[in-house]
């Protein structure tokens, strides 16, 4: 009798303490999810700056891949040398993320810059949470219940009115690459979580960033892009940048968001990383002196609010 009594006071405590573990690991893996959205918002400070340097929107995209490959793969080095090995059936898999997602969506996301206002492609970047809840839900089986409905509302409207509401000059084309973008960005979440299932996240952000790499320098006109290096007045202030740019906006947070999901559910996920906008528009305004309008502060507060609501632990 009392065996049995201590083999159920036993049991109930493994269960608390597995939950409790569980729950701590859930709130370590938010944290870093929202660690990478702030570092991705910085990207508009580097991306300014490379371009008074002369580089196109692809070149730097190039750039901060093939730096942060480098980055990725002298981590993975020093951390774990048998993370390199990976299986010839995932090469696919890895491909997709890097060119699938990672580049994909990053040219599509700058061909609608050219296509349409800033604003308006941002939105469509932005409608990335929405296409991982729909791939959430057909490939992991997540549940949509009724927090994440009403988190996803207010980050999407949160993310409209930072962008703001506009729709000049859009096209059948345009609005396909821009929703495009959306698509490639919300992948990463979906193939990202599929790769965790074997491989550590040093080696999925290293294999993800080679292949993004070897992807851009396809397109980036590499010729064109070492002349420029070759021509620049401050060579070593250059590659200081550049290294800043592909840390900073690519290898910490990119490591952090993936780290993340392996606690987090990618449709979770992707909404807290709707906090870049909001950092990106606090950046502007701090650094570049950009004003701050009621739209984006309600904004703000909205994605701030989506951010609270899918942390709650009761039940929305």
């Amino acid at each position: 009798m009392c065996g049995a009594f201590c083999d159920l006071i036993c049991g109930d405590y493994c269960k608390t303490m597995e939950q409790t573990e569980k729950n701590n690991k859930t709130v370590i893996g938010t944290i870093l999810i929202i660690i990478a959205g702030c570092f991705w918002g910085s990207m508009g400070i580097f991306v300014r700056r490379l371009g008074l340097y002369g580089f196109s929107s692809i070149q730097i995209v190039s750039i901060r891949v093939t730096l942060a490959a480098v980055f990725f793969a002298l981590v993975l080095y020093i951390k774990d040398r048998k993370g390199f090995r990976i299986s010839q059936k995932d090469i696919p898999l890895f491909l997709g993320l890097g060119i699938g997602s990672i580049l994909f969506f990053t040219v599509c996301y700058f061909t609608a810059i050219t296509m349409m206002s800033l604003s308006t492609a941002a939105i469509l970047l932005y409608t990335s949470p929405v296409w991982i809840m729909l791939m959430s839900i057909m490939f992991f089986h997540e549940k949509l219940n009724r927090r994440k409905l009403i988190a996803l509302i207010l980050a999407f409207a949160g993310c409209v009115l930072i962008s703001g509401i506009s729709g000049e000059g859009m096209t059948l084309t345009g609005l396909l690459v821009g929703l495009g973008s959306g698509i490639g960005y919300g992948l990463y979440s979906i193939l990202g979580t599929i790769a965790l299932r074997k491989y550590s996240p040093y080696t999925v952000t290293t294999y993800t960033f080679v292949f993004a790499a070897v992807g851009s320098w396809i397109i980036c006109r590499p010729g064109d892009m070492f002349n420029k290096f070759s021509n620049a007045t401050a060579p070593v202030a250059l590659i200081v940048l550049c290294c800043l740019t592909a840390l900073i906006t690519a290898v910490i947070p990119f490591l952090a968001y993936t780290l993340g999901l392996e606690s987090v559910e990618a449709s979770k996920a992707g909404i807290i990383a709707t906090i870049e906008p909001m950092v990106a528009t606090l950046i502007g305004i701090v650094v570049f002196s950009e004003p701050l309008t009621v739209m984006s502060g309600i904004g703000i507060l909205l994605i701030l609010s989506a951010v609270i609501v899918l942390n709650l632990k009761q039940k929305v």
